[in-house]
């Protein structure tokens, strides 16, 4: 690995994978693409910007000539592609962006990589294309069992059915042109620059401010929580040593209910901040709203093949990763209210003001 391209790297994952890339890989040179939508936010990045060894770049996976450029500008090695519309709600109100972004973009992506790569000089011995996906791929578990690499997939959701689409693509790249490919499927991420709509960032900034707590249906549908700083060096593992055109689940070994976290949560804030002014719990806030639309049970990930052969396993119980990411949003309420636009009470509002 010399030259990097992350795709996405203003995201959560993202933004956190390239912090971490460039301390731990002194020799590489990193390229950030990133549209910049509501979610890409570049202030994630603002201590490693004037880094020599990272350059931004503000564009689209689905255009093809600034991929192009970008490949031959800075002889690009290796791909780590964060890019996508990831959350369901947005997904089931809006699919067009997801099908445009997650479908199209990754194809636009592969292509690229092939035709730097494989364009007749053969440049591709040393390459590798590093596709991150997600556990949503493979549907809803019942009380038992886990994901495995050869789970067959069953999406249920137009972003999980993208997603689906988009690892279906990597591998045909893989054994149609011998692409350099491999594809992570991750379990639900938590910690530092989480945007505020998913669960974990969602609930602490509401308990932070008073407000009620939205919970989908009874509150007991389970996921696999994986502390976003281990997916990181999960990804760099796989980077390194994973075999090409294998996938590698990625999970956290932290099945909870939504009700835990949110209950969790609670009690971490009333313990950290104190009480709500009129001395109520935070768990006093929690409002059961109407289910989501085709809403998964449960996810669990078995991660026995990236820990037997790659030598990986999550080095941060949620008991850890939950106190250092709420710590994190205590030390930096001022990013959390830059992000916090009209744009995004009007979209909390349609998601949750007519739920109750």
């Amino acid at each position: 690995m010399k030259n990097i391209l992350v795709t996405g790297g203003c995201g959560f994952i993202g933004s956190n994978f390239v912090r971490l890339a460039l301390f731990a890989l002194p020799e590489c040179r990193l390229v950030n693409l990133d549209l910049l939508t509501y979610a890409g936010n570049p202030k994630n990045l603002s201590d490693v910007e004037n880094d020599p060894r990272y350059r931004f770049v503000k564009g689209d996976i689905c255009d093809a000539p600034l991929l192009a450029q970008i490949f031959a500008e800075e002889d690009i090695d290796t791909v780590v592609h964060f890019a996508a519309e990831s959350h369901v709600d947005r997904s089931i109100s809006g699919p067009a962006e997801f099908i445009r972004t997650n479908i199209t973009g990754t194809f636009t992506l592969l292509d690229a990589a092939r035709q730097a790569w494989l364009g007749g000089a053969e440049k591709s011995a040393g390459c590798r294309f590093l596709h991150v996906s997600t556990d949503e791929v493979y549907g809803s578990l019942g009380e038992t069992g886990y994901f495995t690499e050869t789970t067959p997939y069953d999406p249920r959701s137009p972003y999980s059915a993208s997603k689906a689409s988009s690892d279906h693509l990597v591998s045909a790249y893989f054994h149609t042109y011998g692409l350099p490919v491999v594809t992570t499927n991750c379990s639900n991420n938590y910690g530092p620059y989480h945007f505020p709509e998913k669960l974990i960032p969602l609930i602490i900034n509401n308990a932070l401010n008073g407000k009620e707590l939205p919970v989908y249906g009874d509150g007991k549908n389970v996921r696999d929580w994986l502390y976003v700083v281990d997916h990181c060096e999960a990804i760099l593992t796989v980077l390194r040593k994973g075999r090409l055109g294998q996938t590698y689940n990625i999970g956290g070994n932290n099945e909870k209910q939504n009700i835990e976290i949110v209950h969790t949560v609670c009690d971490l804030l009333d313990a950290k901040v104190g009480l709500l002014p009129g001395g109520e719990p935070r768990r006093s806030l929690v409002r059961f709203v109407k289910d989501r639309p085709g809403h998964d049970r449960r996810y669990a990930i078995d991660a026995a093949k990236i820990r037997d052969e790659l030598g990986w396993s999550p080095a941060v119980t949620f008991e850890a990763g939950i106190e250092k990411t709420l710590d994190w949003y205590l030390a930096n309420p001022e990013w959390i209210s830059a992000v916090i636009d009209g744009s995004y009470q009007a979209y909390y509002e349609k998601m949750y003001g007519e739920r109750g």
